[in-house]
C-alpha cells in the first residue's frame, strides 16, 4: 500500500474524527467529548501527522504534544488507524516518523497505553518503550494506564 506521512491539515478533520470514533480508544475515552473540537484544536496546534494514501484518503494519524510530558518531553497522545488497516505496519511507521522528526532534540519520549490495549502495548515494547509505572483511573475510572518511556539512545 502506498502512503505518505504529512502534517495534518483542516481537510483531514472529518476523517480523523471518524477513525477515532470508530475505535475502542474513541469509545472509551472520547465518547462524551466533542471530538471535532478536540481534533480541530490539535490540527490548529500542528500536533497531528496523518498517513495519506495516493488518493488523499486519511488512513490514520498520530497526535502528540511536543512538551506534553512534564513540560519537558514529547508525549504521544494518540495513534490510531482505520480498522481495516491495523496490523499492517502503518502504526509502526507513524511512530518511527514521530521519533525521527519530532523527537530528535529530546532525550526521552513518553506515552500511556490503556490496560485493555494489549496489541498497542506489545508494539510499543517492540519499539523499545519501557513501562515505568501504572496509573490507575487516569483518563477514566476503571481503566489503568501504563506509563511508558523510550530513551533517545533507542531511537
Amino acid at each position: 500500500m502506498n502512503y505518505e506521512i504529512v502534517k495534518g491539515k483542516k481537510e483531514n478533520l472529518k476523517e480523523c474524527c471518524e477513525i477515532l470514533i470508530d475505535s475502542e480508544i474513541g469509545r472509551i475515552y472520547f465518547a462524551e467529548k466533542n471530538i471535532t473540537r478536540i481534533i480541530n484544536n490539535a490540527l490548529e496546534s500542528e500536533e497531528i501527522y496523518v498517513a495519506i494514501n495516493e488518493y488523499g484518503k486519511c488512513l490514520g494519524f498520530i497526535w502528540y504534544a511536543i512538551e506534553g510530558a512534564f513540560q519537558k518531553f514529547p508525549y504521544l497522545h494518540v495513534i490510531i488507524l482505520e480498522k481495516s488497516l491495523r496490523g499492517m505496519g502503518i502504526g509502526k511507521e507513524l511512530i518511527n516518523y514521530f521519533e525521527k522528526i519530532i523527537c530528535e532534540k529530546y532525550e526521552k519520549v513518553f506515552l500511556m497505553v490503556g490496560d485493555f490495549n494489549h496489541r498497542a502495548k506489545k508494539l510499543y515494547e517492540e519499539l523499545g518503550y519501557k513501562e515505568i509505572g501504572i496509573i490507575p483511573d487516569f483518563y477514566k475510572d476503571g481503566y489503568n494506564e501504563h506509563l511508558m518511556m523510550k530513551n533517545k539512545k533507542y531511537f
